[in-house]
């Protein structure tokens, strides 16, 4: 009888509310050990205390290549914000514009309602009492 030996891998338990954080080089490797034969996202998932969910948004944000500006230790911030602040920036802009142009209009209608200064002073009547 052939007697074939099972490998039983023991996976610790991890400690619930203690939040841990990766940096972009952990997180591409836990990916590229899913991808090599053999293995799947959930086996590495629970061999390092993970949720697959997890591996599967990293794995995304591999594909779209937001993984790189991890890299960078920038902040990633969803594509749907991104839209919302440009809106917001061209709607300022225009806004600004807009009171640019009152601002000069105002400017020009002070000078046309200002009197004109004269350059010689106005004549006197002569003192000594006749008119």
């Amino acid at each position: 009888m052939d007697t074939k030996t099972l490998e039983v891998e023991v996976i610790p338990p991890v400690r619930p509310g203690r939040r841990r954080r990766f940096n972009a080089e952990e997180k591409q490797r836990f990916l590229a050990e899913a991808e090599m034969a053999g293995q799947s996202i959930s086996s590495v998932a629970r061999r390092y205390g993970l949720s697959a969910s997890m591996l599967f948004h990293w794995r995304r944000l591999a594909e779209e290549g937001s993984m790189s500006s991890l890299g960078a230790d920038e902040a990633v911030v969803p594509e749907s914000e991104v839209k919302r602040l440009q809106a917001q920036v061209r709607e300022l802009e225009r806004l600004l514009g807009k009171k640019t142009m009152e601002n000069e209009i105002l400017k020009e209608a002070l000078e046309l309602a200002r009197p004109k200064k004269r350059t010689s002073p106005p004549s006197l009547p002569p003192r000594g009492g006749s008119r």
